[in-house]
């Protein structure tokens, strides 16, 4: 081990040689191994003030046991500062229970025991001390967390399947109750009159009475019906799928089903001869899909 300037040595006896009240020479030849350790003076007893009364006898202090020297006492003091000791007064009693102005008396002098470092550490490596242990955690939480999903099978496919047996049935049921016979073959020497399309054309017809049939029948289905209804995801950027929080597709949407609903309705009930416009509860009704079962007047050319 390397061996300690003589400078550093006597600069640490002297703070320790000053702290326990002893030569410093004496502590010199400790810290070398050449003395045992010294045991502090005691202190002198101080003066008591007048006017104030004589504090009550301690017993006698015992004598500090003396420490076991170091196996290298020079290699310890160098490697740690000795620390100051520790001085604790006792209050003198006094008949009022009040301490004096200064009147104690020392009652022990700690001082703490040097620790040598570890004789495998390399020299200049500083040891620690080790607090605690810390579990390792991810740095995501890899948690899963509970969202509104549930299984293809069986949730999904049991409720599509009841409602494909249930739209089956209600079909069912219409085909036995209502009347749907076969017209008799066309006659193109005898046109219908009014001649109209199926339902699901009689709102496009219905543009037709209105507008140019280049924008009845192309711009506005080309318009409406395709580049609108595919920009809709475009515009409307919403990720949720609560009807609540969409409240502008809904909007889009119900204004195209209204308009489409409206158109068709009027072609139906409102379109007698000639395509000409008529009431219903008047004229009855031109539309064959409903004439054999829907319990208004069927006048006009019936």
């Amino acid at each position: 081990m390397a061996e300690i300037p003589e400078s550093l040595l006597r600069r640490s006896a002297e703070a320790k040689a000053k702290a326990l009240g002893v030569p410093v020479e004496q502590v010199l030849a400790e810290m070398k191994g050449e003395a045992p350790p010294a045991a502090p003076a005691p202190a002198p007893e101080p003066a008591p003030v007048k006017g104030t009364p004589a504090p009550a006898e301690a017993p006698a202090e015992p004598e500090p046991t003396p420490e076991p020297a170091a196996p290298e006492p020079a290699a310890a003091a160098a490697a740690e500062p000795e620390p100051s000791p520790v001085t604790v007064a006792d209050p003198p009693s006094g008949g009022n229970g009040h301490s004096g102005n200064g009147a104690g008396r020392v009652a022990a002098s700690v001082s703490a025991r040097p620790v040598a470092p570890p004789a495998n550490a390399p020299e200049g490596v500083r040891t620690q001390r080790l607090l605690t242990v810390v579990k390792a955690r991810a740095i995501q939480n890899v948690k899963a967390e509970p969202t509104d999903k549930v299984n293809t099978w069986p949730h999904l496919m049991i409720a599509e399947f009841t409602a494909l047996l249930a739209m089956t049935a209600l079909l069912l049921i219409m085909s036995v109750v209502l009347q749907a016979p076969l017209l008799e073959p066309a006659n193109f020497n005898a046109t219908p009159n009014p001649s109209k399309a199926p339902w699901y054309f009689l709102g496009l017809q219905e543009l037709l009475s209105y507008f140019d049939p280049q924008i009845a029948g192309v711009t506005v289905p080309t318009v409406i019906g395709l580049i609108g209804f595919m920009m809709i995801p475009y515009v409307d950027r919403n990720p949720s799928t609560k009807p609540s929080d969409r409240k502008f597709a809904i909007m889009l949407y119900t204004i195209f089903l209204t308009g489409s609903a409206t158109l068709t309705i009027i072609g139906v009930l409102f379109r007698g001869q000639g395509f000409n416009f008529s009431y219903p509860w008047r004229d009855g009704i031109y539309f064959d899909d409903l004439k054999d079962w829907v319990p208004i007047g069927l006048g006009g050319g019936h």
